[in-house]
């Protein structure tokens, strides 16, 4: 089933923005009266109806609507993005794919990279979006200090991933719950600090372990996305 995405197909008289007309017509070919899928990223999936083929403004007509209530957990995390933007660009793809409700980038002490450019990354979630067929999109925050962060208020569990000795702490498949808004903070390649550590902790953090192995800033946010994900399937 090929799927465009379009999040205003029903406030905008059904029509495709110019990037996915030009892909439905130039490159799908496709011609008045084909029917394709929409979704909006909002829960809903619709049926629709070409009805006007033009490469920069595509019109259709809906047939019909499909809509999915929203999970009854959001999975949030926020790590911090790696001096290599592919593996970034991994991990916010693969996350999608698998049904990540929140993505905030975050940089702390040891953080190599503080700036981030979000246009490529919705870009990215879009493809992924697509692919998946997920009718929820994903929220993408814009790169925020580690500090200013853990400050905010936040809903559910709350979690912060490091390599530090840090007295009784459980691997975080054994403390997550189900049904239950979820955050996870991972930190860079070279982790947290101890001081931030502690700062996090103190406003109610609790300190996980993703396992033995020391894992590449990518890997442990998509193990952490894919624990919480397990949980609620």
């Amino acid at each position: 089933m090929q799927i465009f995405y379009e999040p205003e197909i029903v406030e905008n008289g059904g029509y495709l923005d110019p990037v996915e007309s030009n892909h439905c017509v130039k490159v799908l070919r496709k011609r008045e009266g084909d029917v394709i899928h929409i979704i909006n990223g909002q829960g809903q999936l619709f049926e629709a109806e070409i009805t006007n083929a033009n490469a920069r403004r595509c019109q259709v007509r809906i047939l019909t609507e499909t809509k999915e209530d929203p999970p009854a957990y959001v999975c949030h995390i926020a790590f911090a993005p790696t001096k290599n933007i592919d593996r970034t660009e991994w991990f916010v793809e693969k996350s999608t794919e698998i049904g990540i409700g929140i993505i905030s980038p975050i940089f702390s002490m040891n953080s190599e990279r503080r700036n981030l450019k979000n246009d490529r990354l919705d870009k990215i979630i879009t493809s992924a979006v697509k692919q998946s067929g997920a009718l929820w999109r994903p929220v993408l925050n814009e790169l925020a200090d580690f500090k200013t962060f853990i400050k905010q208020s936040f809903t559910g569990d709350k979690f912060i991933a490091h390599c530090h000795e840090d007295g009784d702490k459980p691997h975080l498949q054994d403390v997550v719950s189900r049904a239950k808004d979820t955050l996870v903070l991972i930190g860079p390649e070279g982790d947290f600090g101890p001081d931030e550590v502690k700062m996090a902790r103190d406003l109610g953090f609790r300190s996980v372990s993703l396992g033995s192995a020391r894992l590449r800033t990518e890997t442990a946010a998509l193990v952490a996305c894919h624990i919480i994900n397990l949980k609620n399937a």
